[in-house]
């Protein structure tokens, strides 16, 4: 059995991972704690090779001994060096496939020489071909070469009904888009794309070409760019901003002695903020909403096809994706796989299918609910009371934690109210309110008023819901914490909302004209027939006219008319 065993590789740009088949069941391997191995590879002070953290650690400090995202360089000529030697791509890559055998080797027990690699399902023939050679110099039999989102929708669920899903596959280096079907066991891509040069490290270089610009122009350090040790720390400081900013809307960035200049020792310390963030990734970020444009195409689907949509990778992290996926596609992505480890586990289901083993998919739990507060802001068109602003969104992977940044109305408001609601409708009054948390004493000064306060939720395995309010100038917090947020809804508690829904709109738009009433009377029809997904695109369509009813909005009407009705025609 020893001989036949197969382990399954993510061998990724920023980090990899091994997975192995204990029990029949795909599992990732762990070393001191740690599933995630950075794809990092260097020469020590006495010329030996080091791979994983230990690698990494030492970038900072001499990055001409070090190498970071060789995966980019697969398939061309190009080679790297390291130390006093050049290497090629697939050199360098060897060592890393190298260390996650040994690691799968001393977690079973035995030697392991066979395994599954995934790769981009953007790699071309040449890139494939480089990352086989990369494991034949590993000393590694790569019995099979599987794209990642393939190996991802695996690991999501293997045994999936009929399923049409949209992989978005954002890592370290490469992004990818898929459309696959899963039926029976069965996953076949039906269409792909992507950038093999899109991913993770361009957003470290847009926030270290902010910090550079900082150091230059305002620190006053001109040879700022030349310095290799200068530029790997404050790449390092970006890499951290970029994660911590997918929980927190701020985070302070400070290097001490980062040059000299106007006759002393210079320090860099500046807030970053999501925002800013945001903005220096839209260009990226958007050419990435056109690969799924692309990919669809390329299907022959449109987005009302689609059943789930599936993050993979861990730059999906980043808030702002999530948002423009629910904003191109209407639907929420997924987060039952942690995006990190998926592609791995994929491997290992496939690695397990090569050794002759029965597999089964992999699922963790997810929360079933968005949870969120409410504020002033902008809903339809207008200025309103109660927006509803998710913080938690649904289909977040538990334990789940977010942070919004809030500011009161006035400098002189010496209180706040976080009221909780889970739900999806925009307007907070229309989702469910689970409780409250209540700020008092508030600091009066312009400086307060100017941080604003923050608001954390986190929501753990228990189905707790913890909320955090920070005021940021002054560090003082209140806590709360919802029992049971997740049970908040029981089946005899519920009352039909199709029948809610509907009903409720129907008796308001008895004077707004015949088509309206036809298109709602289909849709009540519809809902009789529509998956899970499809009813509750429909719901959420029927619950906005009836908004817009209730407030007379008739352009808005329209355009939510003719949304629905496309809706009902890919129906049939």
């Amino acid at each position: 059995m020893t001989e036949n065993t197969v382990i399954g590789i993510d061998l990724g740009t920023t980090n990899s991972e091994v997975a192995i088949i204990r029990d029949g069941r795909p599992e990732i391997v762990r070393e001191k704690g740690e599933a995630i191995m950075p794809s990092c590879v260097g020469v020590d002070d006495a010329g030996r090779v080091i791979v994983g953290s230990q690698a990494r650690n030492q970038w900072a400090v001499a990055p001409e001994r070090t190498v970071l995202s060789v995966k980019r360089l697969m398939g061309s000529t190009e080679k790297v060096s390291m130390g006093d030697k050049d290497y090629t791509p697939q050199e360098i890559s060897a060592f890393i496939l190298g260390e996650l055998r040994d690691r799968a080797s001393r977690s079973l027990g035995h030697q392991v020489n066979k395994a599954v690699i995934t790769v981009p399902a953007y790699f071309t023939d040449v890139q494939r071909q480089a990352t086989k050679e990369a494991g034949k110099l590993a000393g590694i039999e790569v019995v099979r070469i599987i794209n990642e989102p393939t190996a991802a929708a695996l690991s999501y669920n293997q045994h999936e009904d009929a399923s049409t899903v949209l992989v978005y596959d954002l890592g370290g280096g490469t992004f990818d888009v898929s459309i696959v079907q899963i039926e029976d066991g069965v996953v076949e891509v039906l269409a792909t794309t992507g950038n093999n040069r899109l991913g993770g490290d361009d957003f470290d270089q847009l926030i270290l070409d902010e910090l550079n610009t900082i150091v230059v122009n305002e620190l006053g350090i001109s040879d700022a760019t030349d310095d290799r040790v200068l530029q790997a720390r404050l790449r390092r400081a970006a890499e951290k901003a970029k994660i911590e900013l997918s929980d927190v809307p701020f985070v302070t960035i400070d290097e001490d002695h980062v040059g000299q200049a106007s006759g002393g020792i210079q320090h860099l310390s500046t807030v970053f903020g999501r925002p800013k963030f945001n903005v220096l990734i839209g260009d990226l970020l958007q050419s990435t909403i056109k690969k799924v444009n692309e990919a669809l195409v390329d299907a022959d689907m449109n987005q009302n096809q689609l059943n789930k949509i599936l993050l993979v990778g861990g730059s999906t992290r980043i808030q702002r994706i999530s948002e423009l996926l629910v904003e191109r596609l209407g639907r929420e992505p997924h987060g039952e796989v942690d995006p990190d480890l998926c592609v791995a586990l994929g491997a290992g289901v496939q690695a397990g299918i090569e050794m002759g083993l029965d597999m089964e998919a992999v699922l963790v739990d997810v929360t079933p609910y968005t949870f969120g507060t409410s504020a002033i802001g902008e809903l339809y068109g207008n200025l309103y009371q109660h927006t509803f602003v998710p913080i938690i969104r649904r289909n977040s992977k538990l334990p789940a934690t977010q942070t919004s940044p809030f500011q009161k109305l006035m400098e002189d408001q010496d209180s706040i109210r976080f009221r909780v609601y889970q739900g999806e409708n925009p307007d907070a009054l229309h989702n469910v309110e689970i409780g409250e948390v209540f700020f008092e004493g508030l600091d009066l000064s312009a400086e307060a008023y100017k941080e604003g306060i923050t608001c954390k939720f986190h929501l753990d395995l228990d189905g707790l819901l913890h909320v955090e309010v920070v005021e940021r100038a002054t560090g003082r917090k209140t806590e709360g914490k919802i029992e049971n947020a997740l049970g908040i809804f029981l089946d005899d508690d519920v009352p039909s909302l199709q029948d809610l829904v509907i009903s409720d709109t129907e008796s308001d738009v008895e004077s707004g004209g015949n088509e309206l009433t036809e298109t709602l009377d289909l849709a009540k029809k519809a809902l009789e027939k529509a998956t899970d997904d499809d009813r509750e695109e429909i719901l959420q369509l029927v619950s906005k006219i009836d908004a817009a009813v209730k407030d007379d909005r008739q352009d808005e009407i329209e355009i939510l008319r003719a949304n629905l009705e496309e809706i009902l025609f890919y129906l049939g």
